[in-house]
């Protein structure tokens, strides 16, 4: 059977820890988790083909990364990878989110000219067709074999990457505790050696691990009510002293509204979120019914690495606990490094 789009790709299940190292070390792999877009990359099979990238719901993108499409050349026929898109902004000197976002909305000349000066690469980890055979059934440990003889076989070099994997415990630490200090690396993904790949399971077999830090924002705004806040609506100054959103907090842990109740006042007239909306997720329009309140109050937050230029949040932090011992200026800057909470 020959793969073709669309295809659905196996997902990941979100942990919150790294497995400990005698797990890791019998029957476990770690690849480093970059952030970036999933694709799956079709070459074609036979002639008159042509380079194809669905995305992980099924859209084919070819035309948004005309680079990639250059470099097929150097792939081979019938050949089937799982990995990330990802771009590398040449005049910030890192891989950036943003940028992979305004090429993926880019077409023809716009797309061509983005191409310059934000180049993608293809990050694969994992091998799902070779010279035309399906691998679904094989463990994942021969796919990867299979993928590196690939990669070297043909002497692949970028956009086409190879993901980095271990099966070394201390090796794996190092990539979640340090790695993700580098822009662009956000984590890990934890794979069984022997699992088969399943297309559109998600399965434990398979652990995505995003680093997370303790830092600081500013309450907002809330929904619910005072009495019962059920979600905060987080913000930090820029240098001008202005009150910028940077995300939103998952839904509170049982305990927290009563004492959040305690502290939280009614917004006075001038708050700068007057006539604001938030959207309930990031990338959709769904917006949070919302109550603006006295932005005096500091949360401790618990957030992984996923931040946008300016520092908003990608996903939904933690909230920690009030920290009623800090003032505004113990929080950082809106688009300054988020340090870990005292």
């Amino acid at each position: 059977m020959v793969l073709t789009p669309p295809f659905e790709p196996m997902p990941a299940q979100a942990a919150e820890y790294l497995p400990g190292s005698g797990v890791l070390a019998s029957g476990l792999a770690a690849e480093q988790k970059f952030d970036g877009h999933r694709a799956i990359l079709f070459t074609p099979v036979g002639p008159g083909g042509r380079l194809l990238l669905q995305t992980r719901r099924g859209s084919l993108v070819q035309d948004r990364f005309p680079d990639l499409v250059a470099a097929a050349e150097q792939l081979p026929e019938g050949l089937v990878l799982d990995g990330e898109l990802v771009v590398w902004d040449t005049e910030a000197g890192r891989l950036s989110f943003e940028a992979l976002q305004c090429r993926a909305a880019a077409r023809d000349r716009t797309a061509t000219a983005l191409a310059a000066k934000t180049p993608a690469f293809f990050i694969a980890f994992d091998a799902l067709q070779i010279d035309g055979t399906e691998l679904l059934a094989l463990a994942y440990a021969e796919r990867r074999r299979r993928l590196e003889v690939l990669f070297a076989a043909h002497t692949l070099t970028p956009p086409w990457t190879l993901c980095p994997m271990t099966t070394d415990p201390d090796k794996a630490r190092e990539w979640l505790e340090d790695w993700t200090d580098v822009t662009g690396v956000e984590g890990l993904v934890v794979k069984a050696m022997n699992q088969r790949y399943r297309p559109g399971v998600r399965d434990r077999a398979w652990t995505k691990i995003r680093r997370r830090n303790t830092t600081e924002a500013i309450i907002g705004a809330i929904t619910g009510t005072l009495t019962r806040p059920q979600l905060l609506i987080l913000g930090r100054h820029d240098p001008t002293g202005r009150l910028r959103p940077i995300g939103r907090t998952v839904p509170l842990r049982p305990d927290a509204p009563r004492q959040l109740a305690e502290h939280l006042t009614p917004a006075s007239s001038g708050h700068p979120w007057t006539g604001a909306k938030f959207s309930s997720a990031w990338g959709t329009r769904d917006v949070l019914d919302t109550t603006l309140v006295q932005p005096d109050l500091v949360a401790e937050i618990s957030a992984d690495t996923s931040i946008d230029r300016g520092g908003v949040y990608r996903y939904p932090v933690r909230y920690v606990r009030l920290r009623l011992d800090a003032s505004m200026e113990d929080v950082p800057r809106f688009g300054g490094p988020a340090t870990a909470a005292g």
